[in-house]
Formats: structure tokens, C-alpha cells, sequence
């Protein structure tokens, strides 16, 4: 089992070894049942006191995530107790588990797409809400055109009619740069990923707001970074805290999602844009500029992009296509320059090769046509639907104690319990009604906050939405009751 302890930040090392457990088991990489290493084995292997490891496994045993069992050892902890006896078939793969490997974390997969019936968890969107069917006459007519392109490679950096297409695309977000200056990717993940792999290393700080997208914390994690957190508020990150951490660390990435920031909704103020670019001018660090779904507003325009105020090439300005147009296509663009750019590059050709050129080609009639416009008009229409009758449910419905965020635009609402109350534990009730979401800890790298959760109003129809926020409320009224007639926890 892989721990990389860092000796270097404020964190205590036991909670170091206890948060990446954690990690570990919430990412299906230990699973039930798995037997850990003896507190005298792992205390050796991580060069760390035995009553350091004794600690770790005190709270992890507390918070109920392994068990004890005298003679035998420690383990994940299972349902039922003596599950850890039974002999399934999949015990003859145990020799897998004597493998290193280096995934500390990878959690959001795990939520990403799940098999429960009223699904809130991803912010994806409706398939029926997007252009399915001019999609499916162009890629017919592309083919019958040039049916060869089956048989081609595509650019490393990306089809160049695309990349002119996305740079005038770009321009209604005020970002400026240039076909040369703009990488086509996997979506937004891999943009995240390359950058990422070519600029962060074992101990290198990044600075994360907290909460944030996970699948941003499990890359960075993936690379063994310092990451230390600034937390969000209605105005987005807390610049004020992130210059008092530049002051004592020198942060090599600064990942921000300014506009409709996942998880939270919030927005950056333009003022806080630009403090955030001053501090990352004077500490020589990259901004990565993450903008999955700025094209969904529903009052009026966000600010302009952090981008369009740079430079001096700070800024990687990233954009998926993905959750607005097409996400079977998996498109999306990183746009930066100088030799940060170039670098970006290389690394795009050791991973790929380049993304696939059907799908590159697939997309391009739509981008700055017409079309476009009148489906981005009516997604957000739509979607400002469902999010207000979400909240319309949450107001009727969630029990005192009960708060939430309005989102001005995005896909996603992050809901606070009482504090007590971890929402962990309120998905496997919701499971039980099949139902999904996703939990406020998945969001969090170290400061384990468990009373918050994310639902997303995208990607349920409106019958499926009344269903699950009247359910999910249901429950939150049952957990809070059983608090008050217990006088404690349930959970403890």
C-alpha cells in the first residue's frame, strides 16, 4: 500500500496516513474486507513512529472505516463482521494485492456514473436537452463525403479547422489567443492531467480551492503534489488566504474554477480575478483556469475570464465541449503560450498521439453556427427550469437545519446538513431508494467536511427531479428526527 508522507506541511503525519486510507477505501482501491498492514510493518515502511500509525488506526477505527480483530489484525471494515471469514472465489487474485501501486486516490470515478435509477451525482446533462440529431446527419454526411477519415490520423495538436473554429469560439468568452495557441484534448480531465504530468512533481505545491472538482484533487494527488487549500465563498476563492499562503509557500498551481464553480455554484468577482493574476505574477506560478459550463448563465453574463487579463502567460485557460454539446465526443481545448504551451504539447503527443479526428470533425459544423447559439439559448432555459424547481422542492420540503447555494448559472447545487450529519452516510440510505448524489467529502482533500453534498439538476427530467429532492428530503427528515429523539449521533 502506497503512502506518500509528506514531511514538509503542517499536516500531522498519522493524519497524513489517515486521510490517504480514507482516499483508498472511499476510491474502491481497499476494498472490504482487505487486510492492512500491521501497525509494526507500516510504521517501518513509512519511516514513522509506531504510536504515529497507532494513532492513524485509532481514528480510522473511530470514524468506522476498519475494524480490529484480535489475533487476526486489521481490515476494512465490512457489513457484517464475519464476512472477513468468508472464502469468496476472488480470493485467489490476494496475490494482486502484494503490487504496488501509485493511485492514492481516485474517487470520482466512483461517481460518475452509477446504476441507481434517479441519478443527481454528475453533472452531466440530459441527452434529449442536446443536438443529438443534427450530430448524428453530419457525422452520416462527413462520411459519405470523405469516408477515408476513418482511416486517418488526426493532428497532435488537433484539427486545424477546429482550432480556428474553437478561436473564434473562444472570443465571446473574451479569452484571447490563437489557432497555434490552442491544444485539442479529451475533454477537460485530460487538459487537467496533462498539465498536471508536465509541470508537477513529487512535493511541488498546488493551492486548491476548497471545496473542489475531484477529479482535479485525485490527478494531483496521482502526482504526489503539496496541496494545500483555500476555501470559497459566494464571491469565489478567498484571495486574502491564498496571499497569506504564498507569502509561506511558493505554489508552483494555482487550480481555480472561477465561473459556476464546481461544487458550490459561486462565481469569482472581477476584482478577485484580477488579485488572483497579481499574486500569481509576483510568485512566478501557473493559474490552471478551469471553465466547464460558462455558457450557462441564467441572469446575466459572468465576469470576463481570468484569461482574457493575462500577459504574461500565467493563465491555462481550460474549455470542454463536452457537457454543453457533445459528450460522447469528448472534446475540449487548452489554450496557453510561450513554452508552457510547447510543453503541453509534447506531453499531448506522449500520451495520445492526438485525439481521434471523427470526432474532432463531428463537432466543427455546429460550433460557431446559428444552431449553436439557439441550443445554448435553450439549454439555458431549460436547465434554469429544473434548477428552479429544485429549489422550489428544497423549500417546501428539507427539514431545519437544512441550507443550500443558489446557483446563478452551472449545473450543480451544494446543500449543507447540520454538522453532524454525514452525508456519506445519508447516500447509502438514498442508494436504498435508488437514488444517488454526491458526497461533500469527495470535494475535500484534507479537511474532511461530511456535511455537504452535491445533486446536480442537468441530467434528470423534471418527473425524476420532483422524485429525488422529495426523497432526498424524506431522509434528511428521518436522520434529523433520529438525532433529536436519541440526543446523539446515529452514527456513533
Amino acid at each position: 500500500m502506497q503512502i506518500d508522507i509528506q514531511r514538509n506541511v503542517e499536516i500531522s503525519l498519522s493524519k497524513q496516513i489517515y486521510q490517504s486510507i480514507i482516499d483508498r477505501i472511499r476510491s474502491g482501491l481497499l476494498q472490504e474486507g482487505v487486510q492492512l498492514p500491521s501497525v509494526r510493518d507500516l510504521s517501518k515502511q513509512l519511516g514513522v513512529s509506531l504510536v504515529t500509525v497507532v494513532k492513524a488506526y485509532q481514528e480510522l477505527e473511530k470514524e468506522g472505516f476498519i475494524t480490529s480483530i484480535q489475533g487476526r489484525g486489521t481490515f476494512v471494515k465490512v457489513k457484517k463482521s464475519e464476512e472477513v471469514d468468508k472464502k469468496e472465489e476472488t480470493l485467489s487474485y490476494d496475490w494482486q494485492l502484494s503490487v504496488q501501486d501509485y493511485l492514492p486516490r481516485s474517487q470520482f470515478a466512483r461517481f460518475h456514473l452509477v446504476p441507481e435509477k434517479i441519478h443527481l451525482s454528475s453533472s452531466m446533462i440530459d441527452p434529449g436537452l442536446l443536438p443529438n440529431r443534427f450530430l448524428e446527419q453530419e457525422i452520416h454526411k462527413m462520411l459519405s463525403n470523405n469516408p477515408r477519415i476513418l482511416s486517418q490520423y488526426g493532428e497532435i495538436q488537433g484539427d486545424a479547422e477546429l482550432r480556428n473554429a474553437m478561436h473564434e469560439y473562444l472570443k465571446g468568452f473574451e479569452v484571447p489567443t490563437t489557432p497555434e495557441n490552442i491544444l485539442v484534448t479529451s475533454g477537460s480531465q485530460q487538459g487537467i492531467d496533462l498539465v498536471a504530468r508536465t509541470f508537477v512533481g513529487p512535493g511541488d505545491v498546488v493551492v486548491m480551492e476548497a471545496p473542489t472538482y475531484p477529479g482535479a484533487i485525485d490527478v494531483f494527488r496521482g502526482r504526489g503534489a503539496t496541496i494545500l487549500t483555500v476555501p470559497v465563498d459566494k464571491d469565489g476563492m478567498r484571495v486574502d488566504i491564498l496571499q497569506n499562503l504564498c507569502d509561506k509557500h511558493k505554489p508552483k498551481i494555482i487550480y481555480t474554477i472561477p465561473t459556476f464553480h464546481n461544487p458550490t455554484g459561486s462565481v469569482m468577482t472581477l476584482k478577485r480575478r484580477r488579485q488572483l493574476l497579481d499574486i500569481a505574477q509576483s510568485t512566478q506560478s501557473i493559474i490552471i483556469e478551469d471553465d466547464p459550463c460558462s455558457e450557462i448563465y441564467f441572469d446575466k453574463k459572468p465576469p470576463a475570464s481570468i484569461k482574457s487579463m493575462d500577459h504574461h502567460g500565467h493563465v491555462i485557460y481550460l474549455k470542454g465541449l463536452s457537457k454543453t454539446l457533445a459528450p460522447g465526443c469528448r472534446i475540449g481545448i487548452v489554450a496557453a503560450t510561450g513554452s508552457i504551451f510547447n510543453r503541453l504539447l509534447a506531453a499531448k503527443a506522449n500520451t495520445d498521439l492526438g485525439s481521434p479526428l471523427l470526432t474532432q470533425k463531428s463537432i466543427l459544423p455546429f460550433i460557431n453556427s446559428k444552431r449553436m447559439l439557439d441550443h445554448l439559448k435553450k439549454l439555458r432555459t431549460a436547465l434554469r427550469i429544473r434548477r428552479d424547481l429544485v429549489l422550489e422542492l428544497l423549500s417546501q420540503h428539507s427539514p431545519d437545519g437544512v441550507s443550500w447555494v443558489i446557483p446563478q448559472g452551472g449545473l450543480n447545487l451544494w446543500i449543507s446538513l447540520p454538522s453532524w450529519l454525514d452525508s456519506n452516510h445519508v447516500l447509502l440510505e438514498a442508494k436504498k431508494q435508488q437514488l444517488t448524489f454526491l458526497p461533500g467529502s469527495a470535494c475535500f482533500l484534507v479537511e474532511q467536511e461530511n456535511n455537504h453534498l452535491r445533486v446536480s439538476y442537468s441530467y434528470m427530467n423534471e418527473l425524476l427531479l420532483h422524485q429525488g429532492i422529495t426523497t432526498l428530503c424524506n431522509i434528511l427528515h428521518s436522520e434529523i428526527s433520529s438525532k433529536k429523539v436519541s440526543g446523539s449521533s446515529p452514527y456513533f
